[in-house]
């Protein structure tokens, strides 16, 4: 072989190398003091990842707010773990208990774990948030794969609030206008971020925002964003808010893609909460919540922008767990001038309390032009049924013998506690479309109007599915049509 042909193999042999370290899963090891999950031990092509642990809800009993700090017995400890992937991995789970089941979440993902004693083995090949459940939801592996991570700025980039690998605690962060605050995967950054009347915000990385060493309505949530303009938020971990998660009032021109909420298990851990705010998007996240998980909201305070409406707002691609509440809601409180082009598409909802797809008209907006399309829903065979605590000693107790099951879509127009409009609003032209529900049980619906001027008007069920049986009327549906709701149709094609 000649000199250029020599030079040639090299190249080709130096490429093949580039491109098998691109293909290589980024794990990023766990800084000292991050405490970790130790029911589990996981490897991603062989090689060992650390599994951080999580405090999450054990049981569905709730205080209404503002309530006080959760007592540790409704909680128990979880686990999660995170990579950065370019090409398909194979994971290896080892539980240090004996299990009878496993299974890997959303199903629509369509993966078939392999099992060999405690060990489970399965294919990962796209990023994508995943848990893994033995026996059921209780002690679970909540796993964060993350696409390649691009353009992430250097410490000494002017304008950049950057946090390597290890733990910080610098305390509460107001971020300003044109500002960054990145988290480096391997970080864990306790505080609670906040920005107000800030324009360029952005908060990436692949690191724990951890807001746990916040007393309960003392941090503010993990974020919380107010009167704010072209931000964008992708990649972190949010853990353990002490309030609400990631909240957004009066903001515009919002992006949060690939954030991951989990260890959310204090009283109203909401997880997103948008509320008089346009033009945002949410995509690819991964919502555990104790409280409503993905939530659009019109609030009333004084000077607050309840003359602001909720408006283009797009959900997508997104997996939810909801431990409490209601998994994507408009709601329940709706003070703004309307709500309008809303869309919810292609999200999995894996568990949900209360209701999977939910719209509460409780004040005075025209709630109109909202699409729920292509989602999927799945049903646990026992569903523990929700519970108000009437007092701090009450235990919880399941009393309805398995038969609780959560709603599937309900929209009504009434007042409730959290109503602060004398007059209530209207709903018109709502879309579920390529609805799918699997599960042991078959959930009910509700639709219910005010009065004959505060009313619902034209809802479109466009291929609902239930364990492969498509409804085509409004019975097969487990629909009760209430009064003051006009032009429901339930069609199949």
């Amino acid at each position: 072989m000649g000199w250029f042909g020599c030079l040639g193999l090299a190249a080709m042999l130096l490429a093949a190398c580039a491109l098998e370290g691109e293909a290589a899963p980024v794990i990023w090891r766990a800084p000292a003091g991050e405490p970790l999950w130790e029911e589990v031990t996981l490897r991603v092509d062989g090689r060992p990842a650390p599994v951080h642990a999580c405090r999450v809800s054990a049981v569905p009993l709730n205080q209404v707010w503002p309530g006080y700090q959760r007592p540790m017995d409704q909680t128990e400890i979880a686990g999660f773990a995170t990579w950065g992937m370019a090409a398909p991995v194979t994971v290896e789970v080892t539980a240090k208990r004996p299990f009878r089941a496993v299974a890997v979440r959303p199903s629509s993902r369509g993966i078939r774990p392999a099992v060999r004693g405690r060990t489970v083995t399965f294919r990962v090949d796209r990023p994508g948030p995943l848990t893994v459940e033995f026996d059921g939801p209780r002690g679970a592996l909540h796993l964060f794969p993350n696409p390649p991570e691009t353009g992430a700025p250097r410490p000494d980039t002017p304008k950049v609030r950057y946090f390597g690998p290890g733990v910080h605690r610098p305390g509460k962060i107001a971020l300003q206008s044109g500002e960054t605050l990145y988290v480096a995967g391997g970080a864990v950054v306790h505080t609670a971020v906040s920005a107000r009347g800030a324009t360029g915000v952005r908060i990436l990385g692949r690191g724990v925002i951890d807001t746990s060493e916040y007393e309960r309505e003392k941090g503010g949530g993990c974020i919380r964003l107010e009167d704010c303009s072209d931000v964008r938020i992708e990649g972190v971990i949010l853990r353990d808010p002490d309030v609400w998660c990631l909240s957004a009032f009066g903001c515009r021109n919002l992006t949060i893609a690939n954030v991951k909420l989990v260890g959310l298990w204090r009283y109203n851990a909401d997880g997103i909460d948008l509320c008089n705010s346009q033009d945002a998007e949410v995509r690819d996240c991964f919502v555990r919540a104790f409280d409503d998980a993905i939530v659009l909201k019109g609030l009333r305070w004084e000077g607050g922008y309840h003359e602001r409406p909720v408006r283009d707002i797009r959900v997508s691609r997104c997996v939810i767990w909801c431990d409490w509440g209601r998994a994507l809601e408009i709601g329940a409180e709706t003070s703004a001038p309307e709500f309008a082009e809303i869309a919810f598409r292609d999200c999995d909802v894996i568990r949900t309390t209360h209701i999977a797809m939910d719209l509460q008209c409780g004040d005075r907006a025209l709630v109109r032009d909202v699409t729920f399309e292509n989602i999927r829903v799945e049903i646990d065979p026992t569903n523990p049924a929700p519970k108000m605590q009437s007092s701090r000693e009450e235990q919880y107790r399941d009393d309805q013998n398995g038969a609780y099951v959560p709603n599937l879509m309900v929209i009504v127009i009434a007042g409730n506690p959290y109503s602060k409009d004398a007059e209530r609003g209207r709903v018109r032209d709502i879309v579920f479309r390529d609805i799918r529900v699997t599960g042991g049980k078959e959930p009910d619906s509700w639709f219910r109007g005010f009065d004959a001027e505060h009313d619902v008007a034209g809802v479109l069920i466009e291929n609902l599915t239930v364990n492969g049986k498509r409804a085509t009327s409004v019975e097969a549906a487990r629909l009760s049509v209430g009064p003051h709701v006009n032009g429901v149709r339930v069609v199949s094609r």
